[in-house]
């Protein structure tokens, strides 16, 4: 396989000619395919909720961040007749859509539409993984593309930052009406900043409190990345701002679990730079990872005040196997055990955002379940079938990316590789805190899958 011409030191190190000159297509926006304008519509349509009447209108905007990437492949399968690579996760997340179909003809599923749009739901977020191959194809428009997601994350993360410093100005002026009408109201999502402020907990460029710290664990990442590479300083800079801003976002939202998946994350980055043998981008990276940690906590001090000081330390005043009990273990202790009754699902339509807008409240055999987490609602609507089934197509995905980053004989592949397996490392761990297969958080790791994916193939392709 033939080598790149310049070092691959850095993902960040733009075009075979390196330099800041082939950043500027991103700006380009008569350059930009079908990719880039759905990774802007991930931030931009949500976003629309941010305006003032519009929580009427919630159900449809949301609804069409997912209908749009089914959409796309549709498009793609119907009317350009194209055929689509087949990533290595593919076989298990057809079979886990297929057990899902089964599955609403399950006595206990609460209606016959919450369980079509529970099986629709899993094929939006999943569907990017068989369309993003056909699109991105070299790992120049894989780079340009993590830009933009560096891009759009940062400005969610910034956002979320000035509604803690300025919220009469950016602070939304409608919250979801999840979390409004609720019995705990906005109370339970807010504390008392340094100046004796109450602080909402900032939703970013979304409608839900505490949102925002999902985008700025991928700006805080992206932006290290960045930030540590050989480009010029002005765009190093610019990075380490939205970095400092994404990782300021989390510890403002006070969501804990984030900031130590965004460690994680990095973590596996760095690993990543060591066993590629790239030292010095490991030194750089592991200095800029300090800044941001630490310099982002103390600007993020200055704001939130002695409330956020005393969040972070909650991570180590207890076994962190009881603290994550406390919060989230007693849900996965809850979904095994119902499994004992229920070991190849109870039924769709149950629980979560399907449950919300399509819950049928007369079938009085089939009540809601609460869930928070994945792993519990894979128990809920598949059982141990779908556990096992997207457990696997996340493991598979994980070995693949790994395989990538270490083995790819063209060095930009792996500087791609280990910038997506960081990045999907994160989203991965989620599943024992959130639900991000059921989210847009979902939809962005199966794009990136497919788009290394569709490097990898295309590499192939020219060297054959």
């Amino acid at each position: 396989m033939a080598q790149s011409p310049i070092h691959p030191d850095d993902i960040q190190s733009y075009g075979r000619a390196g330099g800041a000159a082939n950043i500027a297509p991103i700006w380009r926006l008569s350059q930009w395919t079908i990719a880039e304008w759905f990774i802007v519509s991930q931030t931009m349509l949500p976003a629309m909720l941010l305006l003032p009447g519009t929580q009427g209108l919630r159900f449809p905007v949301r609804m069409s961040t997912f209908l749009l990437s089914l959409g796309i492949l549709a498009y793609m399968v119907l009317f350009r007749n194209i055929s689509l690579p087949k990533h290595p996760a593919q076989p298990w997340l057809v079979a886990t859509v297929v057990y899902l179909a089964v599955m609403v003809g399950h006595p206990m599923t609460n209606s016959p539409t919450g369980g079509l749009a529970q099986v629709g739901l899993y094929l939006c977020v999943m569907s990017p993984l068989f369309w993003a191959p056909s699109v991105v194809r070299t790992p120049e428009h894989l780079r340009r593309l993590v830009v933009l997601l560096l891009i759009m994350n940062g400005v969610n993360a910034l956002v979320g930052v000035l509604q803690v410093y300025d919220p009469d100005t950016w602070m939304p002026a409608e919250f979801s009406r999840i979390v409004t009408g609720s019995r705990y109201g906005l109370g339970a999502v807010s504390y008392i900043g340094a100046e004796g402020q109450r602080i909402i907990r900032p939703p970013g460029l979304f409608d839900t409190p505490g949102a925002v710290a999902g985008p700025g664990m991928f700006a805080a990442l992206l932006g290290a990345v960045f930030a540590a590479s050989r480009i010029p300083v002005v765009y190093r800079v610019v990075a380490g701002g939205l970095a400092i801003a994404g990782i300021m976002a989390i510890y403002l939202s006070q969501v804990r679990t984030s900031l130590v998946f965004l460690v994680v994350m990095m973590l596996v980055y760095l690993a990543a730079l060591f066993v590629q043998r790239r030292v010095a981008s490991a030194t750089a990276f592991a200095t800029m990872l300090a800044v941001i940690v630490f310099g982002g906590l103390s600007l993020a001090l200055t704001l939130g005040g002695t409330a956020v000081m005393d969040r972070v330390t909650t991570l180590f005043a207890q076994d962190p196997f009881e603290l994550y009990y406390a919060s989230r273990g007693g849900q996965v202790a809850y979904a095994f055990g119902d499994v004992v009754d229920a070991p190849f699902g109870s039924g769709l339509g149950r629980w979560g955002m399907i449950a919300y807008y399509f819950f049928d409240p007369t079938n009085f055999d089939s009540p809601s379940i609460w869930a928070e987490i994945q792993i519990a609602g894979w128990l809920i609507d598949g059982g141990l079938v779908v556990l096992t089934t997207y457990g696997v197509a996340l493991i598979v995905t994980g070995l693949y990316e790994w395989r990538v980053t270490r083995r790819a004989s063209d060095g930009w592949v792996r500087a791609c590789g280990a910038v997506v397996l960081a990045a999907n490392i994160g989203t991965a761990l989620l599943c024992i805190t959130f639900t991000p297969f059921l989210t847009a958080i979902g939809m962005q790791y199966w794009f990136l899958s497919g788009a290394l994916f569709g490097v990898v193939e295309g590499q192939s392709d020219r060297d054959t």
